[in-house]
C-alpha cells in the first residue's frame, strides 16, 4: 500500500494526496488502522441503558467494520461492552433493548452472566476442557464521560486525554442534565469520502465563502484553532450576535465572547457546544464516495437555539455537503494531486493529515 508523509511544517507541508480519497484499498486499510485503533460515540445512558439490567445491542460502524456488539448495564449498574456473538457456533445473542438479567442465545440456549462469564451451556456435560476463557463472551473498552459511552475495539489511546482537554473548557457546563431532542437529530447520506467531509470540518476558512448566517454569527478574524495529540478545538467568537457562553470566573476564556466550542477527535467525531447545548456530529464510512453523518443535539437552553452560531444547523449542513461533495467530485480528475495548506486557517487539516499517514504507515505508538 501506498506510503504517506505529510512535513510537520506547515509552511511547505502538501495535503494528503488524491489517490487517498480514491483508493478502495486505503479505505478498506483505515478499517483496522485507524477506525479499530481508535474511539466511537455509542449513546447516553439515559437513553440506552436507563436503568439496571439493561442490555443494548448495536452495531459498530454499520456499512464499514460492522461489528456486532452489546452494551450492559448490570445490576448494580456496573456498564460493559461484550462482543454479541455467541461463542458458540457465532450466532447474534440479543436483537433488542430490552431489560433482561442475563444473555441467552436463541440458537442452542447457551447463557452468558451480564459480566460476560458463560453461565450454563446444555447438552455438554460430556465435553471435555470446557468451558474455556474463549468460551466466555469477548470484552471490549468502554468510557462513560458525563454519561456518554464511548468504546473501541483495540483503542490505542487512552480517552482520557480528551476528556481532560474538553473539560478545561466546557467542565463547568452540567453536561448530564443536557436532554436528548430527537425531533431535532438529523441523520445525512453525502456523496464523499468521509475525510472530506472531517477535511472542512476542521478550518473556518471556508466560513466567509459558504455559510453567509454563520459568518454573521462568527468573528472571522478572532477564529482560532488550537492543536492536541488526538484532538483539535476551534473557538468561534461572536460577532454581531449576543449569545455568548456566560463563562465563570477563572475560566481560561473569562471575559472573552465565545460563541462556540467546536471540539473535534480523531478520528471523526465532533462535539459542538453552544450557549443552548451540545450538537454531536458523527461521520461514519460507507464507501470512499460516501458518508453517513448524524446529528445527535443535546438541548440545556431551548430559548437560545434559534440563535448565534448555534442556529441553522441544517441549513449549514446542507451548505457544507454542497462544498465536500465538489471537492469528491474535482479529485478525481489526472489534474489534481495535492493541495497546499493555509498556516494561519488549515492548522486542524494538516493536524488531521498528520494523523491519517502516522496510523496508515504504522508509526503510532500501541498501548501497552
Amino acid at each position: 500500500m501506498e506510503r504517506f508523509y505529510v512535513n510537520p511544517d506547515i509552511r511547505v507541508a502538501e495535503t494528503l494526496p488524491a489517490s487517498f480519497y480514491r483508493s478502495q484499498n486505503i479505505f478498506n486499510a483505515l478499517k483496522d488502522k485507524v477506525f479499530e485503533q481508535t474511539w466511537q460515540w455509542i449513546g447516553d445512558t439515559n437513553n440506552i441503558l436507563p436503568s439496571a439490567e439493561s442490555v443494548y445491542p448495536f452495531v459498530f460502524l454499520d456499512k464499514f467494520i460492522s461489528e456486532p456488539m452489546v452494551m450492559i448495564k448490570d445490576g448494580t449498574g456496573v456498564i460493559r461492552c461484550f462482543s454479541n456473538v455467541c461463542t458458540h457456533r457465532g450466532n447474534i445473542i440479543a436483537h433488542n433493548p430490552e431489560k433482561a438479567d442475563q444473555l441467552v442465545c436463541l440458537y442452542h440456549g447457551r447463557q452468558f452472566n451480564l459480566d460476560g462469564s458463560l453461565k450454563r451451556m446444555p447438552e455438554f456435560k460430556d465435553a471435555k476442557d470446557f468451558p474455556r476463557a474463549c468460551d466466555n463472551l469477548h470484552e471490549f473498552e468502554v468510557f462513560n464521560w458525563s454519561n456518554h459511552l464511548f468504546v473501541g475495539l483495540k483503542p490505542i489511546f487512552d480517552f482520557t486525554e480528551v476528556i481532560d482537554v474538553m473539560n478545561e473548557r466546557i467542565g463547568f457546563l452540567p453536561i448530564k442534565n443536557f436532554k436528548l431532542d430527537k425531533a431535532i437529530c438529523s441523520d445525512y447520506y453525502v456523496n464523499c469520502h468521509w475525510a472530506l467531509y472531517c477535511d472542512n470540518y476542521l478550518e473556518g476558512f471556508h466560513i466567509p465563502f459558504v455559510h453567509e448566517d454563520l459568518n454573521i454569527a462568527l468573528n472571522y478574524g478572532k477564529y482560532t484553532t488550537e492543536l492536541y495529540e488526538h484532538m483539535n478545538l476551534q473557538i468561534g467568537y461572536a460577532g454581531g450576535t449576543d449569545e455568548v457562553f456566560d463563562l465563570p470566573e477563572g475560566h481560561p476564556d473569562e471575559g472573552k465572547q465565545i460563541a462556540a466550542y467546536y471540539y473535534w477527535v480523531f478520528p471523526n467525531i465532533m462535539f459542538n457546544f453552544y450557549p443552548w447545548g451540545l450538537s454531536i456530529n458523527l461521520v461514519k464510512p460507507i464507501s470512499p464516495t460516501e458518508t453517513k453523518v448524524s446529528f445527535i443535539t443535546y438541548v440545556f437552553d431551548a430559548s437560545k437555539i434559534d440563535k448565534g452560531a448555534g442556529a441553522m444547523l441544517n441549513k449549514v449542513q446542507k451548505e457544507d455537503e454542497f462544498v465536500v461533495e465538489g471537492v469528491q467530485s474535482g479529485i478525481q480528475s489526472k489534474y489534481y494531486t495535492t493541495g497546499r495548506f493555509s498556516p494561519k486557517m488549515e492548522k486542524g487539516v494538516h493536524h488531521f493529515h498528520m494523523l491519517l499517514s502516522k496510523y496508515l504507515n504504522n508509526k503510532v505508538k500501541v498501548a501497552t
